[in-house]
């Protein structure tokens, strides 16, 4: 690791080359080893340390940008010059905004010095353990076991100031037997909340019980959704309208739905860095902290998401969930999220099915149509039939074509514990999910 210490100098020289109007300047790095396996095996572990230093700058209107990874003196003189000579030749943009004053940034604690000290042999222990029991149940396992830490600092000449230090542990693997598949995902900061062998049987598991699936016509159906699933919908949510510059620029799904009863009144989503049984981040790339989001409550959408810029446009405050200005920047994103906890379990919506579909997860999924959120994608790696309230055989994997709104307005139970499922803007806290109806509209060739 850098250290605070060493990061607050590199800012502090990077912000006193900038002859800007307003200059913010962010670190992240990052130590990470991973370890990989295959066919029962470990094929590879890697090592991999990181960081990188970005320096915005702002003229008047204009504004710019560049980064670097050499910390060398004359390598900061460099990205100094590069961001202002880049702001020098854009066109004014009447958006531009003056950089943040600081605010008080909460204290979270998210490291954990195991993850820190995990060494290789800890991490081979640990997928020996999965690899082992895959041999003895004739399965073939595969996938990738990784601990890091990681470091986020921001600074801006206006005297804001904001570091963060974290540790984070992921394992994910797919199980095959025959032509049956299995997949299990573990998250979190702490090493001991990510059990290998646990999640290694979950996988091996249904691997063996998907094997031999049956052909089911594309109909509407009843389904039991795994948090693994759950993560896809609610991601899809989040990126798709749960921020204020979709809202704002009129294409997301919580346009014209802000305060109307418009999912089911058990769904209540929102956003929490600050939760310790997730993977908290105190504070944004703009150095905001984290406040508490309400999206939705009890079906009724609430709240959105804000960064700076957003936020000026209605006379608020950031609520601290800015996203990189880069390519892909479309605004603020939520990347705490959380549904909160019903009272059912996964056995309990089982056994109150007639007729349904349990679903391990979904891939290759993509957006139809943003104003209702109408999705299209694949089940992968365990879907079952359920009848008069047990599963009673795996199914070649379905096609799906459905309105996520429409499709949470019909969720009729809620799972009673959440599970940190990682996705790709950040940590969850997600339960199986209940649906009465849900629209298949075609089946894998495979």
């Amino acid at each position: 690791m850098l250290g605070e210490s060493r990061i607050k100098n590199l800012i502090e020289t990077t912000l006193a080359l900038s002859s800007a109007d307003d200059t913010d300047v962010s670190l992240s790095a990052m130590e990470e080893g991973v370890t990989r396996f295959a066919n029962n095996a470990i094929i590879q572990n890697v090592a991999e340390t990181d960081a990188e230093l970005q320096v915005r700058v702002i003229f008047g209107k204009r504004s710019g940008t560049a980064g670097t990874n050499d910390f060398s003196r004359e390598s900061l003189k460099r990205v100094v010059k590069a961001a202002c000579e880049i702001a020098q030749h854009q066109p004014e943009n009447l958006d531009t905004i003056r950089l943040p004053d600081p605010k008080p940034i909460p204290k979270v604690d998210s490291f954990d010095e195991r993850v820190e000290s995990a060494s290789p042999e800890l991490r081979a222990k640990a997928v020996g353990e999965i690899c082992k029991i895959a041999r003895d149940a004739a399965v073939i396992a595969a996938g990738a076991y990784s601990t890091s830490t990681i470091e986020s600092a921001i600074a801006n000449s206006r005297g804001l100031w904001a570091y963060h230090p974290s540790t984070s542990v992921d394992l994910t693997m797919v199980a095959t037997k025959e032509n049956g598949t299995g997949y299990s995902h573990g998250t979190s900061w702490r090493l001991d909340r990510v059990q290998a062998a646990s999640l290694g049987q979950e996988a091996i598991t249904r691997a063996i019980k998907s094997r031999a699936p049956r052909h089911l016509d594309p109909a509407e159906y009843v389904v039991i959704l795994e948090p693994y699933a759950v993560v896809d919908i609610l991601e899809n949510l989040a990126t798709f309208g749960m921020g204020a510059l979709s809202f704002q620029e009129g294409r997301s799904w919580m346009n014209g739905r802000i305060g109307k009863l418009t999912l089911s009144p058990k769904i209540s989503i929102w956003d929490d860095g600050l939760d310790l049984d997730g993977e908290p981040q105190p504070f944004d790339c703009e150095g905001m902290p984290k406040q508490r989001v309400d999206i939705v409550r009890d079906g009724v959408p609430s709240e959105l998401v804000y960064d700076i810029h957003t936020a000026s446009h209605e006379g608020r405050h950031s609520t601290g969930h800015a996203q990189p200005y880069d390519d892909d920047w479309d605004g603020p994103m939520p990347s705490n999220l959380n549904i909160g906890a019903g009272d059912s379990s996964a056995e309990e919506m089982i056994a109150s099915t007639q007729r349904g579909l349990y679903i391990t997860r979904f891939w290759y999924t993509n957006m139809l149509s943003e104003h209702n959120c109408v999705l299209t994608g694949m089940t992968r790696d365990g879907t079952f039939l359920i009848e008069r309230g047990e599963i009673v055989a795996p199914i070649r994997n379905l096609r799906f074509t459905q309105s996520l709104v429409k499709a949470l307005k019909n969720a009729s139970a809620v799972g009673r514990e959440a599970r940190p499922i990682g996705g790709y803007y950040g940590s969850h806290r997600v339960p199986h999910l209940k649906i009465d109806g849900f629209r298949f509209t075609g089946i894998s060739e495979q």
